[in-house]
């Protein structure tokens, strides 16, 4: 068996990018730029003004000044300003020829409705102006290749013009929880069955992350269904399949996936839940489609996604393949571990005092088929192997849900 580390590295070798597309910018959000962007324009892309006042020359000396025109956003003054005159402005409005600065009107003493005394001798040149180019100016990097876009960089996208970009595109992933117990939410029970909760657990944890899913029903543990349908998330990006990859009669899949020429990379990893973890690649036309087979128990398979499927989604989509980052936390409660294999327990963060770094609380979880002792925990601690016992405060390394 892998140790967790080891399937880590196993997967980084068999994933990378996708190959980029060109898509609108309105629909990219989330996404990765697979170029920078660089602008075609300068911004602002004139002298602007930053407030409502009055557009002056700071080397006018005259003793008042002559409103001779009114200037709003996305107007352009007729006028230059000259000796004795002003033109009245409104923010966003290009600054009129002749002037070097804008006066608030507030700050302006009014000497009748069409005339101002000058405020040039206490007015900085400069002042009250935004100048073209100072926030980025043409053939300006504004976007780095590798950014993942959020609304901010649509709306840099938007002012610059640039209506299409190139981008990493988010994998597809086909899900297949297979079993004959396995019956849908709105289905009455029968003996020894169980509703099917890792077919939605999947998907909605899927949509969380906005890939595309393919729902492929629940599989049944006979070789030409599960070939029908595993066949079609092949054509996927990643499938991922729950249940059927452990060591029963009818774990059918491995056996299956074999027939349809996906390659094993490994099955079975030291680590608590988890443990019949299954993983291989099949290449057609150079194009890799990987293969999760997950475990049928609920945990197991939450805890497996969070740990492999995710890194994995986020190298198709651009980044380098990395395990999933964990965070020190001390414990607010003693915790008994015994087993040689590491084990992510479900826990929930509990308040901690001014300064203190977080408390995390092992809850009262009894196995990989507990769902909702699960549904209330909000991160997973992680205890290596051996048999021990931990008090209070002691420093655990715990990875957010």
């Amino acid at each position: 068996m892998l140790t967790v580390a080891e399937a880590h590295e196993c997967i980084a070798r068999c994933v990378g990018p996708l190959a980029p597309v060109r898509m609108k910018f309105t629909d990219a959000l989330g996404l990765r730029l697979a170029e920078d962007v660089v602008s075609q324009v300068d911004s602002p892309p004139f002298d602007k003004a930053l407030l409502d006042g009055f557009a002056i020359s700071t080397a006018d000396e005259s003793a008042s000044l002559h409103e001779i025109e009114m200037v709003t956003a996305g107007g352009v003054a007729k006028n230059a300003v000259s000796s004795g005159a002003t033109i009245r402005i409104m923010t966003g409005a290009p600054a009129p020829a002749g002037a070097d600065a804008v006066v608030a009107w507030e700050d302006c003493q009014s000497l009748d409705e069409q005339t101002i005394q000058n405020p040039a001798p206490k007015t900085k040149p400069g002042a009250g102006i935004l100048k073209r180019g100072t926030s980025f100016h043409r053939g300006q990097v504004v976007l780095e290749a590798g950014k993942q876009l959020g609304p901010l960089d649509i709306a840099l996208l938007a002012e610059i013009g640039q209506a299409e970009v190139m981008i990493h595109p988010q994998p597809r992933v086909a899900v297949l929880p297979t079993g004959d117990e396995l019956v849908e939410a709105d289905q009455p029970l029968g003996p020894g069955q169980i509703r099917n909760s890792n077919g939605p657990m999947l998907l909605a944890a899927l949509k969380s992350v906005g890939v595309e899913t393919i729902d492929l029903g629940v599989g049944r543990d006979d070789p030409i269904d599960l070939r029908e349908r595993i066949a079609r998330g092949l054509e996927c990006d990643v499938l991922l399949v729950s249940g059927g990859v452990s060591a029963g009669v009818k774990d059918l899949v491995p056996s299956v996936l074999a027939e349809l020429g996906v390659k094993e990379k490994f099955h079975k990893l030291k680590m608590k839940p988890g443990k019949p973890l299954w993983f291989g690649v099949r290449q057609e036309k150079g194009r890799p489609a990987l293969v999760f087979g997950l475990p049928g128990n609920p945990v197991s398979t939450l805890v497996s996604f969070r740990l492999f499927v995710l890194p994995t989604l986020e190298a198709f989509a651009g980044e380098s393949y990395a395990p999933p980052v964990t965070k020190p936390a001390k414990l607010a409660k003693a915790f008994t571990h015994r087993g040689d294999r590491p084990t992510y327990f479900p826990c929930r963060r509990v308040a901690a005092e001014a300064g203190e770094r977080s408390k995390v609380e092992p809850l009262d979880w009894k196995g990989s088929a507990d769902l909702a002792t699960l549904t209330r925990a909000d991160c997973l601690a992680a205890f290596p192997p051996g048999d021990y016992e931990l008090a209070a405060g002691n420093t655990v390394e715990i990875l957010p849900l």
